[in-house]
């Protein structure tokens, strides 16, 4: 099962991709951890990631491309994967259908829906330093103009879940398995 979720900021995806990975034993890539873990690391990609992300830069695709590609050809993804933060654009999205093992494709997209005043409220009250209001307008203006044309490119696939954010956990992860298992 080859997964993709994505989504504003607030909007759940973290917790259900731990839910999700765990219910079809496939691993949660989180592109977040990728850089964290190349920054540490002090790799060649986590160093140019590093040098854009100080100078307020956004990491250039080709660096974030070359990471997820890496990540991708480890033995744990065989089966499948849950890719969270990426792609984030529809060219990424493009990259990554190069990046697929001949054979392979996106089973399905998790697009998870909240509305912003709901965004708000969630992420004002996560005690984060990124999780002051207007900082928090800025990443949901960044995600509409960035991210939303993504929903557009999987739906023209076929392959887009429109996910409403808003309920239980259980009852948003029930909505997300059963649209999954529609799809295969």
């Amino acid at each position: 099962m080859r997964l993709l979720i994505f989504g504003p900021p607030g909007a759940g995806k973290g917790t259900q991709s731990l839910i999700i990975s765990k219910h079809y034993s496939i691993p949660h890539i989180s592109t977040g951890d990728l850089f964290r873990e190349h920054i540490q690391n002090n790799t060649q990609l986590g160093i140019e990631a590093k040098r854009y992300s100080e100078a307020g830069e956004l990491v250039p695709d080709v660096v974030t491309n070359e990471m997820v590609r890496t990540r991708l050809l480890q033995a744990d993804t065989a089966h499948g994967f849950l890719l969270d933060g990426f792609p984030r654009t529809p060219s990424q999205a493009e990259a990554l259908n190069v990046m697929m093992p001949d054979g392979t494709h996106i089973h399905a997209v998790l697009n998870m829906i909240v509305p912003e005043e709901e965004l708000l409220k969630r992420l004002s009250t996560r005690g984060r330093q990124d999780d002051e209001l207007e900082t928090i307008r800025r990443r949901l203006r960044i995600y509409h103009d960035t991210t939303e044309p993504l929903a557009e490119y999987y739906r023209g696939k076929g392959i887009l879940l429109d996910i409403i954010g808003v309920g239980t956990i259980e009852d948003i992860t029930k909505q997300i398995i059963d649209g999954v298992e529609s799809l295969r």
